[in-house]
């Protein structure tokens, strides 16, 4: 039997800070969630400094892998699922909160979310060949799912200027009677160009 505790044993120091990531993220899922009870707007300045804080922890703990020269498998898919949640469900939650909840807009903020674990579980299956039997790979094929940072910090700046829900930048469209709003069309490309064949070289 085994004993309690011994997984996080086994846990690396990079992936506390992995971890940290996945604790920003959620805790920017839930700054979102508040911010649609009570109207606060901090909240929405909270959930986009977290995702951001969230980048931060998924920088160091790459840094400090390949400074302690320890990896493993383990760490890649729990770095990718800390990465889903913050840079893939937490955006999309933030832009839902922020306006964004059209039928079509819900369909692409989905959309979105698919195309960032799609490209994740690429990366993975790939990222030995892509490496050419180094430590470190080479390069990207299609934009990090980290990007969609950019997504976030556009919505802090619509928050600031009171750019939400029926002010929402772009107004909206109505097809057969459901919502679209133009400005959920930035998350379709950024999930379109997660899963393209664009090689990026990783720096």
């Amino acid at each position: 039997m085994q004993k309690p505790f011994s997984m996080i044993r086994e846990f690396h120091l990079a992936d506390w800070f992995t971890l940290g990531n996945a604790v920003c993220g959620t805790g920017a899922m839930f700054s979102m969630m508040t911010y649609l009870q009570t109207s606060d707007v901090l909240h929405i300045y909270f959930a986009c400094g977290l995702v951001l804080a969230a980048l931060v922890f998924d920088v160091l703990d790459g840094r400090i892998a390949r400074w302690r020269q320890k990896t493993s498998a383990m760490g890649r898919e729990l770095d990718s699922l800390a990465d889903v949640i913050s840079f893939g469900v937490a955006p999309a939650l933030i832009a839902y909160g922020c306006g964004m909840q059209g039928l079509f807009d819900r369909i692409v903020l989905v959309y979105f979310v698919a195309c960032g674990v799609s490209r994740l579980a690429r990366y993975n299956v790939t990222a030995e060949t892509l490496s050419q039997g180094q430590d470190k790979v080479k390069y990207f094929e299609g934009t990090p799912i980290p990007t969609s940072l950019v997504l976030v910090m556009v919505l802090f700046v619509a928050a600031m200027q009171g750019a939400l829900h029926e002010s929402l930048w772009f107004g909206q469209l109505e097809f057969s009677g459901f919502i679209l709003h133009p400005l959920v069309l930035l998350f379709a490309l950024s999930g379109s160009l997660m899963v393209s064949r664009i090689r990026l070289p990783k720096l």
